[in-house]
């Protein structure tokens, strides 16, 4: 094989690999949530540390409990109590929130954007 025959060969393959990891994590949508003081405590009403379980609670409230923000929207994705905890789990891995948005879910009632993704969630602060 020539050597100009085997980069592109080799270019083929990279681009097929980068492709397929593309689509291996394709955005579903994406969705806002107020997280207000409710989406700070279980549904039993123990106060709840993490960001990943307030915006766990937002979504319980959401579609169990039907105590919804005026900000919050709806969402196909977390409607079972198992989805809900697939969500946590992510939010719990690196890179689904910065640690800013972290503290501000956690210290505060902010306006969040969760991206959803395929094989992860994304959770951003919107500014209002």
């Amino acid at each position: 094989m020539t050597v100009s025959k085997a980069m592109a060969v080799a270019g083929l393959v990279a681009a097929t690999l980068v492709a397929g990891s593309a689509r291996a994590d394709d955005m579903l949508g994406s969705y806002l949530a107020r997280i207000s003081d409710r989406d700070h405590r279980a549904s039993d009403g123990y106060p709840l540390s993490s960001a990943a379980q307030m915006v766990r609670q937002d979504r319980a409230n959401w579609h169990k409990f039907h105590r919804r923000d005026g900000d919050d929207q709806g969402d196909p994705w977390f409607r079972s109590d198992g989805s809900r905890a697939d969500l946590q789990r992510m939010l719990e891995r690196g890179g689904a929130m910065s640690s800013a948005t972290r503290r501000a879910i956690v210290n505060g009632e902010p306006l969040i954007e969760v991206d959803v993704y395929s094989d992860s969630v994304r959770v951003s602060i919107v500014e209002d």
